[in-house]
């Protein structure tokens, strides 16, 4: 089978905003791929056996995208701009409810003999990935919104330059900078938490 156009994506969208519910049930098997490797991407390091895993992420999100079917939507992707949206703060509002905290605060201290049974956990990480958006979108609006489209929404550049309205030069010279920004802000942040 075919992977569906852009085009079709689009014209389902726009169908399903007029009301159409059978636009509806022939976009989802066309979008859940996509969102399901989007939340993959965003929870590629978590450890077996986590508590929220990539296809509940996907549903949660989901759920949320069907609540918002009276929303005109643009395009593709516009759609999984807000998909993007969503999963980030879907993941940042359990992580939080779950208690982690930024760069590890209240980490259990753990001798150097354990630490090679301890998996990695991106948790905290994420947390601090999103304290530090935060910061760059008060510094940067449109810089923490490629970030967000780019890491969370896995859009591409062309697709990111769309939303955005601005250059796939732009999208690219943002990208970069903002990639040294946030590793920047995090090294900082390590720093002061050792």
């Amino acid at each position: 089978m075919a992977a569906p156009s852009v085009n079709d994506v689009t014209l389902l969208l726009k169908a399903w905003t007029t009301g159409d519910e059978r636009a509806l049930e022939k976009l989802t098997p066309l979008v859940y791929r996509q969102l399901h490797l989007v939340a993959q991407r965003c929870m590629g390091g978590e450890r077996p056996g986590h508590l929220l895993q990539t296809t509940a992420l996907v549903n949660e999100v989901y759920l949320k995208l069907v609540d918002c079917g009276k929303m005109n939507w643009q395009d593709r992707a516009h759609f999984f701009a807000m998909s993007a949206q969503l999963m980030r703060r879907i993941l940042i509002d359990f992580y939080r409810s779950r208690g982690y905290q930024k760069r590890g605060a209240g980490a259990v201290p753990i001798s150097l003999d354990e630490a090679p049974s301890v998996s990695y956990e991106p948790d905290a990480n994420l947390v601090a990935l999103d304290d530090a958006l935060r910061a760059l979108a008060a510094f940067d609006e449109r810089k923490s919104k490629v970030v967000e489209l780019r890491f969370f929404g896995g859009l591409s550049i062309e697709e990111t330059a769309e939303v955005l309205k601005v250059s796939p030069e732009t999208v690219v010279r943002d990208w970069k900078l903002s990639k040294i920004w946030l590793l920047r802000e995090l090294n900082e942040g390590n720093e002061l938490g050792a």
